[in-house]
């Protein structure tokens, strides 16, 4: 293993903004969840999202469950959702109880539309639907046609924007597709909060309601009372501090990524292959493609070796093991509609280091390790 330092894929950019930020919320006196830098965070992301409302929560995936609350998903319900994913975007649905239908990709890598067209055609009247459409990589999916067979079969539409923070689909902002949105504010995102996640909406009800449930749906009174059980999803003034100096660097940091993503695929050229661009992506994972998984495997090793933190894809929804025994019987819990583009996009992928803080010599390193 190299003694030289350790390249992540995407680490937190962080520096002495944030932690004036941190010590200005601890002087405030509000180092509870609720406070200043949340209302603040939440109108910084409404305003970025094209969204009335923002409500700041602990995860991504809090975010998508109080989506899926709010619409009461349940086992009555079907979930369409790209196979090529984080587990976090099915787990909530999951959870409840709902059937799946994973669909396989474009070319993107995001949901193929036109799988998805023949999936909520072959489900016609089998209960109540949610789409769920995914900004692979910070790569927006096509959010008009998405909402447009959502409208013609029926079917709710939330927008999975956990990576996405920044993107834009030609005029919508990421966070501004969909019956709903969400995005995540993980380490390792574009922006952080070092955990947490956002729920966004046009509807004050829904913004309302979520945040009640988000804070154990207790009732306005001098004791504690509840007409129904929520959840403990609040973001704290704390992470919310870090949030509001982390967007005021995303920019920089979409345009770093940028440059990261522009290196690479000059200097690799002949070596690799990229996910085709999508305009508006905010750049925040380069994903090269390898002829085979035995030369994904091979430059994954070399990287490791050089002590540089790389991955493969996603491995998509309907190969993980905990599925596998939902796809057979008579009423069966999973489908997969395609498969084979997400199948190879697994096999070749690789997530390069793309932190908005990597210097040359970093792109150099990771280029060098690649070619060796």
């Amino acid at each position: 293993m190299s003694e030289t330092k350790r390249i992540f894929l995407s680490p937190p950019c962080v520096d002495s903004a944030e932690r004036e930020a941190v010590m200005g919320a601890f002087d405030s006196g509000y180092v509870a969840p609720c406070g200043p830098m949340v209302d603040e965070l939440e109108r910084r992301l409404a305003a970025l999202a094209g969204r009335r409302h923002a409500v700041a929560l602990s995860a991504g995936t809090a975010a998508i469950d109080l989506a899926m609350a709010e619409w009461g998903v349940d086992s009555e319900w079907t979930v369409f959702v790209p196979t090529l994913t984080f587990v976090a975007t099915i787990g909530p649905a999951w959870h409840r109880g709902a059937r799946l239908v994973f669909v396989d990709s474009d070319e993107t890598g995001n949901i193929d539309t036109d799988l998805l067209a023949k999936a909520l055609e072959a489900d016609r009247g089998e209960g109540r639907r949610l789409v769920v459409g995914v900004d692979l990589y910070g790569r927006p999916c096509n959010y008009g046609r998405i909402a447009e067979l959502c409208r013609a079969s029926g079917a709710v539409f939330l927008c999975d924007s956990a990576e996405a923070v920044g993107a834009k689909r030609g005029s919508v902002p990421a966070g501004g597709a969909g019956d709903a949105a969400i995005f995540s504010f993980n380490g390792n995102k574009i922006v952080t909060t070092s955990g947490g996640g956002a729920l966004l909406t046009d509807d004050e009800g829904v913004a309302e309601r979520a945040r009640k449930r988000s804070q154990q749906s207790r009732e306005r009174a001098v004791w504690y009372e509840h007409r129904e059980i929520g959840y403990n999803y609040r973001m704290s003034n704390i992470l919310a501090s870090v949030g509001i100096s982390q967007l005021g660097k995303l920019d920089s940091f979409i345009a770093r990524r940028s440059e990261i993503k522009s290196f690479y695929m000059r200097e690799l050229a002949g070596r690799f292959e990229f996910l085709p661009p999508v305009e508006g992506e905010n750049h925040w994972l380069t994903v090269a493609l390898a002829e085979s998984s035995k030369e994904r495997d091979s430059a994954l090793a070399r990287l490791a070796e050089a002590n540089i933190e790389a991955r493969p894809v996603w491995k998509p929804m309907h190969l993980q093991p905990v599925f596998a025994p939902h796809f057979a019987g008579d009423r069966p819990r999973c489908r997969t509609v395609g498969g084979a583009v997400s199948e190879s996009l697994f096999e070749r992928g690789i997530c390069l280091p793309s932190g908005s803080g990597m210097s040359n010599a970093d792109l150099v390193r990771v280029v060098s390790a690649l070619c060796r």
